[in-house]
Formats: structure tokens, sequence, C-alpha cells
């Protein structure tokens, strides 16, 4: 019964965003259920299912933490836009990373993208190489932060 747990979470997953996609549509519900099926044996197989179990409250964490960076993110490329004379020092980051090899750290690289002023250039092995819009951020302190809230949210130890 738990190797269909991960089956059933990716399916309903899947299965929202496909009804946000059609935004409700009954009728798309043909595509759909092809689309969710696909979508799933496809992540299947991209990113088994490693075995970590979710803490609600690290998820509701992590959410918060991801809303509030997303929303800064947001605020800071704008200010940047606006004040096109702020003299910024683009700057290649790499930083070693503590979670371990799976789907946690490939999220923690995605995550990092909406962060203020970085971008994830690229992930291997335990170092991942970011680009940052101006090398006074506190890039590393940033990403010590969202490691932190994906190990809760995952239940594991840095």
């Amino acid at each position: 019964m738990t190797a269909f747990v991960p089956v059933l979470w990716r399916s309903a997953l899947f299965t929202l965003l496909w009804w946000v996609l059609a935004g409700g549509r009954a009728d798309s519900w043909g595509v759909g259920v092809v689309a969710v099926a696909l979508a799933t044996l496809a992540s299947l197989r991209l990113l088994p299912a490693a075995g970590h179990r979710i803490s609600p409250i690290g998820l509701l964490r992590f959410t918060l933490f991801f809303l509030y960076q997303s929303l800064r993110g947001g605020l800071q490329v704008a200010w940047f836009a606006l004040r096109p004379n702020l003299a910024l020092h683009p700057a290649f980051h790499d930083v070693a990373l503590r979670l371990p090899e799976g789907g946690a750290r490939v999220l923690l690289a995605n995550t990092l993208n909406l962060l203020p002023g970085t971008l994830s250039v690229e992930l291997e092995g335990d170092r991942l190489c970011l680009h940052v819009l101006d090398a006074s951020l506190p890039a590393e302190k940033e990403v010590r932060a969202a490691e932190a809230r994906l190990a809760h949210l995952f239940r594991l130890s840095l």
C-alpha cells in the first residue's frame, strides 16, 4: 500500500494543476485524464519517490517563506528596473549545499530563482552555482535560509 502513496499524491497534484489550467471546465477532462496520467508516470520516472515524509508544519513554513521571498524578489527587481542608475555588480557564487541529493536539492535550486537577485545556473553534485545581480547581496545567507526551510519540510537533518 505504501508504494501507491507517491502515485496518489502526485496524481492529486497533477489533477489540481490540470483543473487550474483548464479553468475548472468539465469538458477538458477527456484530455485531462490522459495528461494527468502521463505527468504522473513521467514524474515517477524522472524523480523516483525517495521515501521522505513531508512535515505539515514544515510545508506551512516553507509556503509562507516562499510567498514572502517571491514578493520580496519581485519588488526588488521592480526597484532595480525603476532605478536604472543603480550600480549593480553581478557575480557568480559557488555554494556548497548541505541537503542530500534528490528532490529537496532540486527544489532548493528552483526556489532560489525566486529569491531577490539570484538565479540558479548549475547544480552539480553538492555544489550550486548562483548568478547574483549584486555581489553585495547576502546570497549564501539566503541559500542557508531556504535550505533550512526545505530540510524542515522534508524532515531532513543538515
